[in-house]
């Protein structure tokens, strides 16, 4: 049976786990919820996630909810399959450390920061600059934690790609395209990689999804 994945090709959680399938070489359905028109407040979806919000991922009778769980099961439950995304005993403590830094660190004030910027104008709504002003520098500091880390290591995790890299992705590539960019790019090792985890193939078709 076809994994399933219930989502929005423009939801960064979603795209997570695209991304996580992608790097496994696993197939997938996706099955689009239309978030406009409030799907994932009905009844029939609150029923593969009671708090109505996407992705809902299926595998034979399994069904997860919560992102990075979802890639976490992908990662361990098919660790035999494309990109380990996944290190074996002391490394993986080290890549789990990262992995909560991204989920409460970064992604906070990363997602408030794409909401004004991405979100908004998509919704004909007017950004809030004392928003943007209050999370920069916020960022700024979690970013220079970074530098530090990448300067003594390749990736975020260990030497090699991990989940602590890639759940990322999303929020990243989104502010890329917005001013937040020159936070990225005024530090050296995090600009390069930012540049080094956004050029992989598995990247370039969840993005492929999203231009469809």
């Amino acid at each position: 049976m076809v994994m399933k994945v219930h989502g929005s090709v423009f939801s960064t959680a979603s795209m997570r786990v695209f991304a996580a399938l992608y790097e496994k070489d696993l197939e997938f359905e996706f099955v689009p919820v239309n978030m406009r028109a409030g799907e994932h407040k009905k009844e029939h979806f609150l029923a593969l996630n009671p708090f109505g919000q996407v992705p809902v991922f299926e595998d034979g009778d399994l069904q997860l909810f919560e992102s990075r769980a979802i890639t976490q099961y992908i990662a361990h439950v098919y660790a035999d399959k494309g990109t380990p995304l996944v290190c074996e005993g002391k490394p993986m403590a080290t890549v789990g450390v990262w992995m909560e830094v991204e989920a409460h660190q970064f992604d906070p004030l990363g997602s408030k920061l794409q909401w004004e910027f991405v979100y908004k104008p998509m919704f004909g709504m007017a950004m809030d600059a004392a928003v943007v002003e209050e999370n920069e520098p916020k960022l700024a500091k979690v970013l220079d934690v970074y530098e530090a880390r990448l300067s003594r290591s390749k990736y975020l995790g260990c030497d090699c790609f991990t989940l602590a890299d890639l759940h990322h992705l999303p929020t990243l590539t989104n502010l890329m395209g917005t001013p937040s960019k020159k936070l990225f790019d005024a530090r050296p090792k995090v600009s390069a990689w930012v540049a080094n985890i956004m050029a992989r193939p598995a990247w370039a078709k969840v993005l492929a999804m999203r231009n469809q």
